[in-house]
């Protein structure tokens, strides 16, 4: 193959490495020494030789980057993100959020439509949203449409302005603008986008028939199930949310799939395991559905999670060691039904996570004026008779520590390369089944570019595709402290965590937009360069 079809007015980008993750024609992957040439005007790889090729093979003019044995890969396109701008920046932003995922490789994010002001449930609302990204990205941004009740007319215009699929809550979200859809909701939902190129996304909890008496604060909180034990717990809150919730709603799900047959149905951050058989034998019957699992699902246990530790709280939540384990089974089984590993990063205030003062590591006070109850998807678990957690101040708050009342969510954006990457080889060590870094490619680049119909210039290196380069060092231990965390709040579970494998830089469309100890905090360009991906859907 020719080293460059690059015009002659051009100076070529060339890059380097003796392992690069290419895609073949098949769209197989395939680990092998190359050279990548890209052309700078147009952003997008103009060839590829499976050698590494020298600097004299080039003009004297080119750009050359040699990398050596670090790992070139496609830019990660993370699926599943909420920014919270407009309306809840103090929560995450455009600017912080993206300059996280490209700290991590991630070079395309897709916004769920929850938790900005407002959301992504109308056509004005994306108006709106992506005005507010303009000028702020650091990296390529995709958008999510809401499925609420009564806005089935807006569904297909949303389809017409661009957004890469829908999502809606089976259960309650924990903001008021987005509430949770019925079965009459769902079904008009999919008669409505039946004959459309996307993907119509579930957050998979419902509240089972109740059997234990809650008593009255049933009718005003709607509990999950009734705490046996202590609030600061997490045991009491893992059993609070059993996987009960999540396949009796993808059994809901499932029952009214045949009014959509050719509509791509799809889970998102699927914890319960009892969900696999469920979404395999719905595969099997020519159902078309699949499902997402999380970061923190396959790098987080139960077991390990201290009392009052808050930052671990997320919903569905994180579950036992061997459910961890049948998760990673699953992501290189034949027939997987998990298709994509994705952040869900989910941030807000530490104030709204309660985190006892060992944990609160930033002290400003709230100033943000949200209003929002300090719970989640779900519900508000506080009891009647007991009083309400009151607003952060920097002596102790009533409820520190507590996972019924804290905020549930996890900030992860960007680190998802080395949590797969450390729990793969960690795993690999004492025999147990893990992806190999190919693996890790396919489910968290060219198969989340597929679930969002973007694979014709996402999520792989291959001719014509976007130059989205990660340079990955396989080999660098490190541990994440603070200063690390590069999105707004600097509050994560990962924090202490020690990984194999760090981000030494990261490219967009041909362009470097950061280099690890670079200037700027490795974010060396002068302009974020990052673009809203508005291209209506036709995959």
């Amino acid at each position: 193959m020719a080293a460059s079809t690059s015009t002659p007015t051009e100076t070529p980008l060339v890059l380097v490495s003796t392992k690069v993750v290419l895609t073949l024609a098949d769209d197989s992957l395939v680990l092998t020494p190359a050279t990548l040439v890209v052309s700078p005007t147009s952003g997008k790889i103009e060839s590829i030789t499976q050698e590494v090729l020298p600097r004299s093979a080039f003009p004297p003019s080119a750009t050359y980057h040699d990398y050596g044995h670090k790992v070139l890969i496609p830019g990660l396109v993370d699926a599943h993100v909420h920014l919270n701008e407009p309306g809840r920046t103090e929560w995450e932003g455009f600017a912080t959020g993206t300059k996280a995922a490209a700290s991590g490789g991630v070079t395309t994010v897709v916004d769920m439509p929850l938790n900005a002001i407002p959301p992504t449930t109308t056509l004005e609302g994306f108006k709106v949203k992506v005005a507010a990204s303009r000028g702020q990205c650091w990296v390529d941004v995709g958008f999510y449409g809401g499925v609420i009740p009564g806005n089935a007319e807006e569904l297909l215009p949303l389809v017409e302005a661009g957004v890469r699929g829908f999502k809606g809550f089976l259960i309650e979200s924990g903001v008021d603008e987005f509430p949770a859809v019925s079965s009459n909701d769902i079904a008009l939902a999919m008669t409505t986008l039946k004959d459309t190129p996307t993907t119509l996304m579930f957050h998979a909890e419902m509240i089972p028939p109740i059997s234990d008496s809650v008593g009255d604060a049933v009718q005003q909180s709607l509990p999950p199930l009734a705490p046996r034990g202590d609030l600061f717990s997490y045991s009491t809150f893992l059993e609070s949310r059993p996987p009960a919730f999540e396949t009796y709603a993808v059994e809901e799900i499932l029952s009214l799939a045949e009014l959509a047959p050719n509509l791509h149905l799809h889970i998102v951050h699927l914890s319960a395991i009892e969900c696999i058989p469920l979404l395999k034998k719905a595969r099997e019957e020519g159902i078309n559905i699949t499902a997402e699992t999380c970061f923190h699902y396959l790098g987080l246990a139960s077991e390990d999670i201290e009392d009052g530790d808050t930052r671990h709280k997320c919903c569905p939540p994180i579950r036992s060691q061997t459910n961890q384990d049948r998760l990673w089974e699953e992501l290189t089984a034949p027939d997987a039904c998990i298709k994509t590993v994705v952040s869900d990063h989910s941030p807000c205030t530490p104030e709204l996570k309660l985190l006892p003062p060992h944990l609160q590591t930033i002290t400003e006070d709230d100033t943000s004026g949200s209003g929002i109850r300090h719970n989640d998807s779900g519900v508000d678990m506080t009891l009647s008779g007991v009083e309400a957690v009151q607003p952060f101040t920097s002596g102790k708050v009533q409820g520190e520590g507590d996972f019924f009342a804290a905020w549930g969510g996890i900030s992860s954006v960007g680190l998802g390369l080395p949590i797969l990457h450390t729990s793969a080889a960690a795993r690999r060590a004492y025999g147990e089944s893990a992806p190999t870094l190919l693996d890790i490619v396919r489910l968290c680049c060219q198969a989340t570019a597929k679930q969002v119909g973007l694979s014709h210039r996402k999520g792989g290196l291959k001719v014509g595709m976007d130059a989205d380069i990660a340079v990955f060092d396989d080999e660098e231990i490190w541990t994440l402290h603070t200063g690390e965390m590069r999105w707004k709040n600097k509050c994560s579970p990962w924090e202490g965590h020690r990984f194999k494998g760090r981000i030494q830089e990261t490219w967009l469309r041909g362009r470097k937009v950061f280099e690890l100890g670079g200037p700027n905090q490795g974010f060396i360009g002068r302009a974020p360069v990052g673009e809203a991906i508005l291209e209506r859907r036709v995959a």
